[in-house]
């Protein structure tokens, strides 16, 4: 019965605007909903309310003329309250708060990693903007603690707002975290029965604090933000499909004298918000894409393992083709749904009935991997499978021992198919991004663009779908497997009517 029950809305004020809010929901949660801003360090959408910071101070009006004051975070709305956000009161109660919470961190913000995106650094010049008040000396703490293989602790930026401890013991439920000491001695530490390292979750804590005390190893000093740029993208570990941020060299301040290679690396990536896949969160496999996505590539088209011309290895391709009676297609289920759609109005429809098409997982769990979760980790370690299947059916139970012996022709998209399961008689066409020993033994490789070089989306275990853009341009002889899929068609088109 309380399900069909109508959500009861609250009207009330902020700086004297109306505004409404459901019930039950705090000042602060009430306020974003409405555009206003309230600062805010321990307080986070998706964790528990501590109430530590302070920082979210708001007035409250009453009839009376006597005005009361308390942390936005944790105050529920209620109907006809007047809230004031920016009184003078207000003002100076952050500015307090500021001097409070900046006792004892060094303000170093011209070496720290987060400064640009750091909103004790941004609250200190809205909000403060004045040096410390205190004659007295700071309380120094051990400067760098590592809290996993992964994770620094620069124990004299914390301030304790504990985002990273709920993080763990609300989401990711490792409970790796936790404070040891009181007051102004407390400190950040792995839980003695747990370990960090095991939390497969543990980056987003670096997102999630909100000064530049956690720090991923792996990219510590590597590159300053305002270098960088986001582009939104998908992260293709498993068909959950997170969407991501990647992080890039901007073409602005490009390196022109050291390695151009620094130019299109991936510096680092974040989670890009989306409620109906990932929330806020990704796991660290994504933040890992690098090690996927920078592996070394396959750049020239190859006719039996010779270098060719992009052109002969397209003309060589369509030959076989069309001179096959029986083709069958291991569909890439990282292909995007462009990519799909394109082989399917191309190489599907001209060949017809000769073919079979078959969707293949490009990859399979490594060791060590987390198969699956309840968070957010998939077992299927592709990220297009659904987008795949929606056009094509599935590889057969019995994998590559399906294709038919006499198969003529194996056009291989992807990964995840070795040389070696192949017929021994059939002629194989290799679409593939990635340098393998099996591209030169193809009888035609052309190689074709990543995820970071194109633009398209790929539709997820619920269907949902997402975008990602291209970072960077491909190499000359790469290309798009979208367009190549059309110049193999016109060059088949072409060799059929020749010959008939």
């Amino acid at each position: 019965m309380s399900e069909n029950r109508p959500e009861k809305i609250l009207e009330f004020f902020i700086d004297g605007h109306p505004v409404t809010a459901k019930d039950g929901q705090t000042v602060i949660q009430a306020a974003r909903e409405h555009g206003f801003d309230v600062p805010h360090f321990c307080w986070h959408p998706q964790l528990s309310v501590p109430g530590n910071c302070r920082i979210c101070m708001v007035e409250v009006e009453s009839d009376n003329g006597d005005p009361w004051f308390d942390i936005g975070c944790n105050m529920p709305v209620t109907a006809g309250m007047r809230v004031l956000l920016n009184s003078d009161t207000v003002k100076k109660l952050r500015k307090d708060t500021m001097q409070f919470i900046t006792l004892n961190h060094p303000v170093d913000c011209g070496i720290c990693s987060k400064s640009g995106e750091c909103t004790l650094q941004d609250y200190h010049y809205e909000h403060n903007g004045a040096a410390s008040l205190s004659r007295d000396r700071k309380n120094h703490a051990t400067k760098f603690y590592p809290l996993s293989d992964r994770i620094m602790l620069d124990n004299e930026r914390c301030i304790m707002c504990t985002r990273c401890v709920r993080f763990t013991h609300e989401v990711s439920k490792t409970h790796a975290l936790g404070a040891v000491y009181r007051g102004d001695h407390s400190l950040i530490r792995p839980a003695e029965d747990a370990n960090f390292n095991d939390d497969v979750y543990s980056d987003n804590v670096i997102d999630i604090c909100p000064v530049g005390a956690l720090l991923s190893r792996e990219n510590i000093d590597n590159s300053r933000v305002w270098y960088t740029e986001p582009t939104a993208s998908v992260c293709p570990g498993c068909e959950r499909g997170c969407n991501i941020s990647i992080w890039h060299r901007r073409q602005a301040w490009a390196f022109k004298a050291l390695d151009p290679k620094l130019n299109t690396r991936i510096e680092r990536v974040t989670p890009r918000e989306n409620p109906d896949v990932n929330g806020p969160w990704v796991c660290n496999k994504a933040r890992d894409l690098a090690k996927i996505l920078e592996r070394p590539r396959a750049e020239q088209p190859m006719i039996a393992g010779r270098v060719v011309d992009r052109a002969d290895a397209i003309a060589a391709a369509a030959a076989l083709l069309a001179g096959a009676k029986k083709v069958v297609a291991l569909v890439s289920s990282w292909g995007s749904n462009e990519e799909l759609a394109a082989f399917q109005l191309t190489i599907a429809a001209s060949l017809g009935d000769r073919l079979t098409a078959w969707v293949k997982a490009d990859h399979q769990p490594v060791p060590g991997e987390v198969i699956e979760d309840d968070i957010l980790i998939k077992a299927d370690k592709n990220p297009n499978r659904h987008g795949a299947l929606a056009l094509f059916p599935p590889l057969p139970a019995e994998g590559l021992t399906a294709i038919p012996a006499d198969a003529d022709v194996v056009l291989v998209w992807g990964e995840g198919v070795p040389a070696a399961a192949l017929p021994q008689g059939a002629q194989v066409i290799r679409l593939d991004a990635w340098a393998h020993a099996d591209n030169e033994v193809a009888a035609v490789f052309l190689p074709i663009s990543i995820q970071t070089e194109r633009a398209g989306h790929y539709t997820n275990f619920a269907g949902v779908v997402s975008d990602f853009a291209a970072c960077f341009t491909p190499a000359p002889l790469v290309t798009h497997a979208e367009t190549l899929f059309g110049m193999l068609l016109s060059a088949e088109v072409g060799v059929r009517r020749a010959s008939a």
